[in-house]
Order: structure tokens, then sequence, then C-alpha cells
């Protein structure tokens, strides 16, 4: 590895780490102060996630695009999701209709 990549990755970390302490310090204030009504408070937190995940993708994780073994990855990693997903989804669906059905 030379010496011009390992900056270059150090670089990435760095800016990887310092959008990800961004990304979760503003939500935590937006709770920590009620300054804005609920339901915005909610959504600022659910963009932070969502945008925090995706940064954690590309600076930490490395997932690209564009190379053929980063479609690999993210396919994999969708097909994760997607079955991770069903599992949660379908566990909760049973247990909801367990509830409503079982109940007196």
């Amino acid at each position: 590895m030379s010496n011009q990549h390992a900056e270059s990755s150090v670089k990435g970390y760095v800016v990887g780490f310092i959008m990800a302490l961004v990304l979760t310090i503003v939500p935590f204030y937006f709770v920590a102060t009620q300054s804005l009504p609920e339901t915005t408070t909610y959504i600022i937190m659910f963009a932070c996630a969502i945008i925090q995940v995706i940064v954690h993708f590309i600076y930490f994780l490395h997932m690209e695009i564009k190379t053929e073994e980063g479609r690999w990855n993210f396919v994999s990693l969708m097909f994760s999701a997607i079955v991770v997903f069903i599992v949660i989804g379908g566990s909760i669906w049973i247990m909801w209709n367990l509830n409503i059905n079982m109940a007196m």
C-alpha cells in the first residue's frame, strides 16, 4: 500500500467519522431540547438515521457499486436486508394476529 493511498484512506475515515458524529449529535440535540414539534423531530431522527447508514456503507464498509465486486456486495446486502425484513415483519405480523385472535 502506497503512502498516498494510506493518507486518502485515513482522510476518508476521518470524514466519515465527523459526518457520523454530526448525524448523531443533531437528533440528540433536538430530542433533548424539544425545540421542534414532535413530528418534525421524528422526521429529523429518521432522516439522520438513513443518512448515517449510507455514510457507514460508503466510508467504513467501502460499499461502492462501481466495481463488479462492489455490485455483488450490494446485491448480497440487499438480499440479507430483505430476508431480515421478512423474518422480523412476519414475526410481528404473527404475534399481532395471535394477540387479536387470542384476546378474550
